[in-house]
């Protein structure tokens, strides 16, 4: 049985209920974050928690929890589902009110819930081990507030079925100018002759923490060149590696764009190095 954590209380999954009111239900009207954790360690937990504050400040949403809170809570929420390797899941939305109606209400009571559920093992940086992902590209049909980690997924969800039905592992996203934006569930990297690049943060892109920690990691290593900037499609069919960056994947080589051989069709060598680069500060985060 698996504990859950809803409106300040820990209680088994199967007692949790959420009022059919609720805007998050009605609306969407809310934003999640997903932390992962190895054996109760939690990766980028400071950073995953300025992006949720970011997002509640956009949506107007006021929640009293602080830093120290919010980890009491994950804690004892790992803790309660015996620790291992798992993901927390943090859901908020604006709360339940009687009336279903567009505009914002005042001083509604937000709906807290979290849960646990098991992730893989860590991912480990050799090539003949990695796990590799074959994607598609489309046109981003998405909203135009990408940055915010809202709970309103429907495009990401449509895109995400056109890679389940192109028998593929993710979908990049591409805009009207054919830049490169994300993919439905991750950030994106190319390699060109050993210089790493990716886009540049906008309304476009959700700033991801595994993306934060990569660059920032890469930063301060200082082997390996990297720009951050527009990024063509044309560049991305051109390159030598392509990454997936995501709190799940860590950084993921992708192998297959739209039916072609990525570089040599296996994990690449920036990647190696990248990956274990992140595998040794991730923790510090």
């Amino acid at each position: 049985m698996s504990i859950v954590y809803l409106n300040g209380q820990f209680i088994p999954k199967e007692q949790a209920s959420i009022s059919p009111m609720d805007r998050g239900f009605l609306f969407a009207d809310g934003v999640y974050e997903v932390v992962p954790s190895y054996q109760g360690k939690m990766v980028g937990f400071k950073q995953h928690m300025q992006r949720l504050n970011d997002g509640l400040a956009a949506l107007e949403i006021a929640v009293d929890m602080t830093l120290a809170q919010w980890q009491r809570v994950f804690e004892q929420l790992l803790q309660q589902n015996g620790g291992g390797n798992l993901g927390i899941y943090l859901h908020i939305s604006r709360g339940r009110e009687d009336n279903r109606a567009h505009r914002y209400p005042q001083q509604l009571a937000p709906t807290i819930f979290a849960f646990t559920f098991e992730i893989p093992a860590e991912p480990v940086a050799e090539i003949d081990k990695a796990h590799t992902y074959k994607v598609v590209s489309e046109q981003d049909k998405r909203w135009k507030r990408c940055n915010i980690k809202s709970t309103a997924l429907l495009g990401n969800i449509m895109h995400y079925r056109s890679g389940q039905k192109a028998s593929v592992d993710e979908v990049l996203l591409f805009n009207e100018r054919n830049e490169l934006t994300e993919a439905a569930a991750c950030n994106v990297f190319i390699v060109k002759d050993g210089v790493v690049v990716t886009p540049q943060l906008d309304n476009q892109i959700l700033p991801g923490i595994t993306r934060y920690i990569l660059l920032d990691a890469l930063e301060q290593d200082g082997q390996i060149p990297v720009e951050v900037r527009t990024v063509t499609m044309d560049e991305v069919r051109q390159a030598d590696e392509i990454w997936l960056t995501s709190s799940s994947k860590e950084v993921a080589p992708v192998v297959e764009l739209d039916g072609e051989t990525v570089g040599n069709g296996q994990a690449g060598p920036v990647w190696q190095q990248a990956q274990a680069l992140f595998s040794r500060v991730k923790y510090q985060y």
